[in-house]
């Protein structure tokens, strides 16, 4: 589920409103100096720790949770561990790098760090990239509405093989799902409201993160498979043996999938806007406990899931549940958990690409609901014929996820942080601002691998995907 990742439209443009342009507002200011401190909106400042951690986790999840169980099936479980750890901490960097940017110059939006940092072209470059890695995130979530949401009814009715009746057709099911349950949520005019669906959407991944760990107790190996599906044609010793360390050629997609689950950034700062009692310590530990939470989660989640099916592991992880019952009421719940965690996630992810939009069409503009409602309705009708009308959008996914997540967690803060920290503070031979550039460089270095790798995929004729935030 992945590209939850992650994006910064949360809180909208309502610095402005007192006819402060957005380059010029006083982001939060912690130095008391007898008088009031500004409010940028009637909300901000009222959202709690544990509401932003919900809403930052939230936007964390993503639907690359189903693909990890296949990723540690190509890595090993020691391997895997090594590379998630290791894509936490430096998410957890990234978050410190943006704080710390933020916090010389009172910005609150991703976007006017790049105006601040490279002027106008580095507020397009930011605006275009939040935009395009969040209109595939929430593709992505619901293209998994449209291909569970009919199995789901489907196993309500007690029935094994599809229909022709029109509830059993994905494209009029995400209609109906992005006009009755999307839209107004998306119309919500601060993210902290957010907060509620959150928690509940999070709920329902633990639920998943259970049914997992419950089944792996319950699933035989080798599959006995229901009706005519097929497992693996490798021998039973081969698929039910676990691997602790392991490299094929699939293991170079680990990192990317990995990536893209964490992506989340662009959301640290309106989170922030938005936070009670805002300072950068208090940001930096909500930071900590998203990231440290959907750690565990992700590590659990792969974990229970590759040892269930071990060889047999696919890369959507309920689709091989399904080949053993497709009818399996726990399953069924399952299915139905994930399907309400990506819809109400949906409105978080849109929230950035409205905010990122604001930026670059309507600058120093103050909050209208026409604007803000309108933007929405577009984008969402946008996505909607995306989803519908594109059979096999993976080898966007691909390119866009390989470019827009390094750019988002790497590149772009570690840039940010070399431009904005003023010298005199710390020079360019500096200890941090020397490990903010080698970060930079990690993520071109990760975007080049991942674009070689897609291109070879390309040109050997063979589709798979990176997965999604």
């Amino acid at each position: 589920m992945e590209l939850q990742k992650a994006s910064n439209g949360l809180h909208h443009d309502a610095a402005v409103e007192g006819g402060i342009p957005p380059e010029e507002e006083k982001f939060l200011q912690h130095k008391d100096d007898g008088s009031k401190r500004p409010q940028f909106t009637d909300f901000e400042g009222k959202t709690s720790f544990g509401m932003s951690v919900f809403n930052l986790s939230n936007a964390i999840m993503g639907s690359g949770i189903l693909g990890l169980s296949y990723a540690m099936s190509n890595t090993g479980i020691v391997l895997f561990l090594i590379l998630l750890t290791c894509i936490a901490c430096l998410s957890c960097y990234s978050v410190h790098l943006l704080l710390r940017s933020a916090g010389v110059i009172g910005i609150r939006a991703y976007e006017q760090l790049g105006l601040r940092a490279f002027g106008h072209p580095g507020k397009i470059i930011a605006a275009v990239v939040i935009t395009l890695h969040n209109i595939g995130a929430m593709s992505s979530y619901l293209f998994i509405v449209k291909y569970e949401l009919p199995l789901v009814i489907q196993a309500f009715l007690g029935q094994t093989s599809a229909s022709e009746n029109w509830f059993m057709n994905g494209n009029y099911l995400i209609i109906i799902v992005t006009i009755c349950i999307i839209l107004p949520l998306a119309m919500m005019k601060h993210l902290g409201y957010l907060g509620y669906t959150s928690g509940f959407s999070l709920s329902c991944m633990v639920f998943f993160l259970s049914a997992v760990i419950y089944k792996k107790f319950n699933i035989p190996c080798p599959l006995e498979t229901f009706g005519n599906h097929s497992v693996s044609e490798v021998s039973p010793e081969d698929t039910c043996t676990i691997k602790y360390f392991t490299i094929n050629q699939e293991t170079a997609y680990t990192i990317p999938i990995l990536a893209f689950a964490f992506v989340c950034h662009p959301e640290v700062l309106p989170i922030y806007t938005e936070l009670r009692n805002p300072t950068k310590r208090r940001m930096q530990n909500i930071g900590n406990v998203s990231i440290l939470g959907m750690f565990i989660m992700y590590f659990f989640t792969a974990t229970f899931g590759y040892l269930t099916f071990l060889g047999n592991t696919e890369a959507e992880l309920l689709h091989t549940y399904s080949k053993v019952d497709p009818l399996d009421t726990l399953i069924l719940c399952v299915r139905l958990a994930v399907l309400v965690a990506v819809t109400l996630t949906v409105p978080v992810v849109l929230f950035p690409i409205r905010r990122a939009l604001m930026q670059l069409l309507f600058p120093g503009k103050s909050f209208h609901w026409a604007r803000h409602v309108a933007i929405a309705v577009c984008l969402l009708f946008a996505v909607n014929l995306l989803v519908i009308f594109v059979p096999n959008i993976r080898d966007i996914f691909g390119i866009t996820g390989a470019t827009t997540a390094p750019t988002l967690i790497f590149i772009l803060p570690g840039l940010f942080y070399i431009r904005i920290v003023p010298k005199n503070q710390e020079p360019m031979s500096s200890r941090p601002k020397i490990q903010a550039a080698c970060f930079s460089a990690l993520g071109f270095i990760f975007m080049i691998m991942s674009l070689t790798f897609i291109g070879i995929d390309w040109t050997s004729g063979e589709k798979r995907s990176l997965g999604g935030h």
